[in-house]
């Protein structure tokens, strides 16, 4: 084994030691509305979607009491987590498609996911991995930094990332992997000034300033 692997894999032991039974900061009680806290989520913090689905989704959540809310009010209320116009139409859209195509359920296939408005490969990896139980990586902002930062797996598309993790990463903890990134990027691994000092990776961490 080179020395690049092993140095990766005792990352991840690290990581898995230091966030086992992470789970999702998004609140949701169905499939559906995982979807929408999802796509409300892009270039948004999880805490801001909790405290706008805290007031849309005892309105409307499912895809008919969506329809039944009309866009423009959906806008309304989800205006505070940015992109509120294309988001709105995004989950419109998403949700006329559903009743038409799927019965008013989200499919579990992934390929049938994507075709939704504003559903890429992020999206769809988080519902079928958290909704489906579906091993999957879904490559968001925080993933794609710590991945390219600690080496795991480098890529100039989230894409690349996806596909280097899926390499070095055992498909049995690709789900819960996903979450270990997330959360150490959230609480130590930051964008801007990370916190080396206070990292349990930082002796091994190819980018580490300690």
């Amino acid at each position: 084994m080179e020395k690049n692997e092993q140095i990766k894999l005792e990352e991840l032991k690290i990581l898995e030691e230091t966030y086992r039974g992470a789970v999702p900061q998004l609140k949701f009680d169905s499939v559906f509305e995982l979807l929408v806290a999802v796509i409300l989520s892009a270039q948004c913090t999880d805490k801001r979607v909790n405290e706008v689905t805290k007031i849309l989704f005892p309105l409307a959540d499912t895809p008919e009491k969506i329809l039944l809310l009309g866009q423009s009010k959906l806008e309304e209320i989800i205006k505070p987590c940015g992109y509120f116009r294309a988001k709105a139409k995004y989950i419109f859209e998403s949700a006329q498609i559903l009743i038409d195509n799927y019965g008013g359920e989200v499919p579990s296939d992934f390929d049938e996911l994507i075709k939704l408005p504003g559903v890429g490969r992020k999206t769809a990896n988080v519902v079928t991995s958290v909704a489906f139980k579906t091993p999957a990586i879904a490559v968001d902002t925080h993933v794609f930094r710590l991945a390219n930062r600690m080496k795991l797996a480098e890529g100039s598309t989230p894409l690349e990332v996806e596909l280097g993790l899926q390499k070095i990463i055992p498909r049995e903890k690709w789900s819960d992997a996903h979450h270990w990134l997330i959360w150490h990027g959230r609480e130590i691994c930051k964008a801007r000034n990370p916190k080396c000092k206070d990292c349990p990776l930082s002796k091994i961490c190819p980018s580490s300033t300690i």
